[in-house]
């Protein structure tokens, strides 16, 4: 059995001092820490929202939480990599996402192997819309309307998955292109709107919340016999939210049908989305 990892200097540094700073901030409301074991090896998997969202979960456990994150973080000629030596410094795993990177593979193994915790997010990158989509919508609808950085501003906010929902919709004639653009900058409400008129089902709505799965949760916890321990995030990151809701679901094992199980931890996440959505709601 490979030897205990030893937590990373700069982890031990880091958290206490930007631990309470950032709970402080954004006033995270974690339900569940209590579903994360003291030992043995698990992989924490969450939805993706925003770059901060790992820190939920590291300021949820005394456990190192070893992050996979994107390869640009770690190199400083990408516009992402200003704090490389921080990723370097704090146990995170660098992948190349362009390619199966099966170093970090390797390295993901190796610390479940030693009975610690591996953090990533299996839908591969932030569920939120990257400029060229942005740009995309507001020269095919808004171009004649209004300011591309004021679109831009209002409309970041939105989930690339729903969008993409709303555009399947739109395609299928269930809403108008006129309801498409013009509730683009509250795509929430608009949704809501349709399930109350029975337009579009509710169960449509959350099976389309999340981006695609990919399998590297699953077939890591399979190859390892690790646990997958689920959270899910909503709500706003903003000073003092008011609605930043974190809610971490219990541990499960996968079978050997990954598929199987990669439909369970997407049917594990949309139930954590719904209930922090009821709780926000009280």
């Amino acid at each position: 059995m490979p030897d205990k990892m030893k937590t990373p200097i700069l982890y031990k540094i880091a958290k206490p001092i930007l631990g309470p700073i950032y709970k402080f901030w954004y006033n995270p409301k974690i339900i569940g820490k209590e579903n994360i074991p003291k030992e043995k090896s698990i992989i924490i998997v969450g939805n993706h929202i925003h770059i901060m969202d790992q820190c939920n979960i590291i300021i949820s456990t005394k456990r190192c939480i070893h992050y996979m994150a994107k390869k640009e973080y770690f190199d400083k000629k990408y516009k992402e990599g200003k704090f490389s030596w921080f990723f370097k410094q704090t146990g995170c795993i660098p992948v190349d996402r362009s390619k199966k990177d099966e170093q970090a593979t390797i390295s993901a193994i190796e610390v479940l192997k030693s009975k610690e915790a591996l953090g990533l997010f299996p839908e591969g990158t932030r569920n939120a819309l990257k400029e060229d989509k942005i740009r995309k919508l507001y020269e095919e609808y808004y171009k004649d309307k209004e300011k591309y950085k004021a679109f831009y501003k209002k409309i970041k906010k939105n989930k690339r998955s729903i969008i993409e929902y709303l555009e399947e919709l739109k395609g299928k004639k269930v809403i108008t292109k006129e309801e498409f653009t013009s509730n683009l900058y509250d795509t929430e409400k608009f949704i809501k709107d349709l399930i109350k008129e029975k337009r579009i089902q509710e169960e449509d709505y959350y099976n389309n919340i999340l981006l695609p799965l990919k399998f590297g949760a699953v077939s890591l916890a399979k190859k390892t016999g690790s646990y997958i321990i689920p959270y899910a995030i909503t709500g706003e990151y903003k000073f003092r939210s008011k609605n930043l809701t974190i809610r971490i679901g219990k541990p499960f094992e996968v079978t050997d049908n990954l598929e199987e199980s990669n439909r369970h931890l997407k049917e594990e996440l949309i139930s954590l989305i719904k209930e922090n959505e009821i709780f926000s709601e009280k």
